[in-house]
């Protein structure tokens, strides 16, 4: 099927990226896995080309916005469901290292399928809850940048999340444009797990508010973070 990649091609232009043919192919067999695996599990409740490529590909990638994704770094994106924003990022940056994890392991299995099918190169799907993996000492502290997509509270999110960067890196959540009480109500959370705010950067992406919540790892997590299954999302810090 021929798609007009206009948009996609112009979106990433604002990060002062350039798609090569074969990035824009892979791309394009994403969104095709995507949809055509969208028709037995649910993965994305956004289907429609034009949509896919701003709400999902350009807004992944818009992260080079606030972080330099040219030099090398180790990157976790946790929760990442279908993908987002770790593949947009590999496929736009393809010398990232990059890990993505997602407590279901029918999502995992579709992004194996997805790294096969792109031949992309050092990334990983990993099936585990944040939980989990955080009690691991070749995830725990180990990676120069965390992020995150995930429908979860700031609280939430800074519990699952910064456990795994090491001091001196960075956890940034991906949040919409209005999250300033969010912010607000997470302030004791990120201290408590050895993060600082760092900084809100919001913009707009078409017609979405979209905001990048920045935090510093600044010391190291306690051991008792994350808490037990569940615990983070039923009682936030």
């Amino acid at each position: 099927m021929e798609y007009n990649l206009d948009r996609l091609k112009e979106g990433m232009k604002d990060f002062s990226v350039t798609l090569t043919e074969e990035q824009c192919m892979q791309f394009m067999q994403y969104y095709e896995m995507l949809v055509e695996k969208n028709k037995v599990m649910n993965l994305t409740a956004i289907t429609e080309f034009d949509e896919v490529i701003e709400k999902h590909f350009i807004d992944s990638v818009s992260l080079a916005k606030e972080y330099d994704l040219t030099k090398k770094c180790k990157i976790l994106d946790m929760g990442t469901g279908a993908g987002f924003p770790g593949i947009p990022l590999k496929i736009a940056f393809p010398e990232l290292d990059i890990t993505l994890a997602d407590s279901l392991n029918k999502r995992i299995l579709f992004l194996q399928e997805v790294i096969d099918a792109l031949q992309l190169k050092n990334i990983r799907a990993i099936h585990s809850r944040a939980e989990e993996l955080a009690a691991d000492k070749n995830h725990r502290e180990s990676y120069d940048l965390c992020v995150s997509r995930a429908v979860a509270n700031l609280s939430t999110l800074s519990e699952y999340c910064i456990p795994f960067v090491k001091v001196g890196g960075k956890f940034i959540s991906y949040k919409s444009g209005e999250c300033d009480e969010e912010v607000s109500a997470a302030k004791r959370a990120i201290a408590v797990l050895g993060g600082k705010l760092s900084d809100v950067k919001k913009f707009s992406i078409g017609e979405s508010g979209r905001a990048f919540v920045i935090i510093d790892k600044v010391k190291p997590t306690p051991k008792q973070y994350p808490r037990k299954a569940g615990t983070p999302s039923k009682n936030p810090l």
